[in-house]
């Protein structure tokens, strides 16, 4: 494959990631959904939890018309520096795709690292289960994921799971909340509103977030995402 501009500067663009690529942002429960055929997105968001700031960003392209690749990664600053914390590859396919008022379901498949020294080494590699449902003519879409982490640090199998709801509230105003869980310990909690700039094309979202009973501390962030039209070949 010969690498053409627009690719040097997707790859530019990555910094690093979490342990898994999020849904559409602000969400971390994964939809049923893939970027349109032959476009991509960009997320990019700042997270702010105890005494550190997360930087991150995640641009996905759909190449094939049903194959999502995700690359991206973060950076976090503590202790008066800054740092590459995370970087991930993802795939993300749809068997059934979410219509109006139906459902639909695929798979994700990705690899995860953390390269800061002391992490544990080695790549998690996960894999999941997304599935979506509308009602009201889209004006409400629940999420449902389970699925599978291999932490290479210890070598343990670990279950995932989410469940997550969008909510319309005006033409540009959604509300979205959820509830997930990544690994050991209790599941996490996210609530936020997502407003579109340019429908379709320019996202801004807010969240806060915790764990429930409070183990290991709340976080505030705020994020963009934009959304290109068809231009790839």
């Amino acid at each position: 494959m010969r690498w053409t501009p627009w690719m040097h500067g997707l790859v530019a663009a990555v910094c690093t990631a979490p342990l898994m690529a999020h849904a559409a942002r602000p969400m971390n429960t994964d939809d049923a959904r893939v970027v349109d055929d032959k476009s991509c997105q960009l997320e990019s968001w700042a997270k702010r939890t105890d005494g550190h700031t997360e930087l991150w960003a995640q641009p996905a392209c759909n190449f094939t018309g049903n194959l999502e690749v995700t690359l991206g990664g973060a950076w976090t600053r503590e202790d008066g520096g800054m740092r590459r914390s995370a970087q991930l590859i993802q795939g993300k396919t749809l068997f059934k795709p979410l219509e109006t008022n139906g459902w639909g379901y695929g798979l994700a498949v990705g690899v995860s690292r953390d390269p800061r020294p002391g992490s544990g080494g080695g790549h998690d590699t996960y894999a999941y289960v997304p599935a979506s449902f509308s009602f009201a003519d889209d004006r409400l879409v629940l999420h449902t994921n389970v699925g599978w982490l291999r932490e290479q640090g210890t070598h343990n199998n670990r279950l995932t799971w989410g469940l997550g709801s969008e909510t319309q509230l005006s033409d540009t105003n959604w509300l979205v909340a959820e509830t997930y869980r990544q690994g050991v310990g209790k599941p996490y909690y996210q609530v936020g509103l997502r407003h579109w700039l340019v429908p379709d094309r320019v996202q801004v979202d807010a969240t806060y977030g915790n764990r429930f009973g409070g183990e290991g501390g709340h976080w505030v962030s705020i994020g963009l995402r934009l959304l290109s039209p068809k231009f790839l070949p």
